[in-house]
């Protein structure tokens, strides 16, 4: 048995290591377009789903997949492709409420699970300054929402409902609940 990651996300492979089983990365290529008719919760999921079906593996393998999306007021926010982009993000964001939503899906053989993970966040208001100096320091350009709960956005929310390790991209908890559901025998000797 392998376990694949079907993601080339530092913070997730950071976050599949807290489980303690090696792994093999292997980031799928594949649209990530949404459509914008339909529900973001089932959106993300199927994302989520085709990354791992993308992703070449042998039948004793375990694949692991995910995609994150924030969405506030009814918009998704994807990663910003400019730095225009992520300030009109963030100036959305500002002293609102908005959710964190990661697609995961676990395939092992012909067994699969599929769910999306809800995590509720208020950002406090920003003023103008702060979003063009989070912006400058580079560090929204790769996330969804353009910002990271772990690094300098950590300033801007005042609540937080939910795993705080989905806002980073791998709901790890429910994740490892998976794997054990779906791959017993292999899941048995993690933490």
């Amino acid at each position: 048995m392998r376990l694949i990651l079907a993601s080339g996300s530092p913070r997730r492979r950071e976050l599949l290591g807290l489980l303690h089983i090696p792994f093999t990365v292997r980031a799928a290529d594949i649209d990530e377009t949404m459509d914008a008719g339909k529900p973001p919760f089932d959106e993300v999921a199927r994302v989520s789903r085709l990354k791992a079906l993308t992703v070449i593996r042998e039948a004793e393998d375990v694949v692991v997949a995910a995609d994150t999306i924030v969405v506030c007021q009814g918009r998704i926010l994807g990663k910003p492709h400019s730095a225009e982009e992520a300030e009109g993000m963030l100036r959305l964001l500002s002293g609102r409420d908005h959710q964190v939503m990661t697609g995961c899906t676990v395939l092992y053989g012909d067994k699969s699970e599929t769910f999306t993970e809800v995590t509720h966040l208020h950002f406090r208001e920003l003023s103008e300054k702060e979003i063009k100096r989070y912006v400058q320091s580079g560090e929204p350009m790769d996330k969804a929402g353009a910002y990271g709960i772990q690094g300098g956005a950590a300033l801007f929310c005042e609540k937080l409902e939910g795993d705080y390790y989905n806002v980073m991209g791998l709901p790890v908890c429910r994740l490892q609940k998976a794997l054990r559901r779906i791959a017993p025998e292999e899941m048995e000797d993690t933490v």
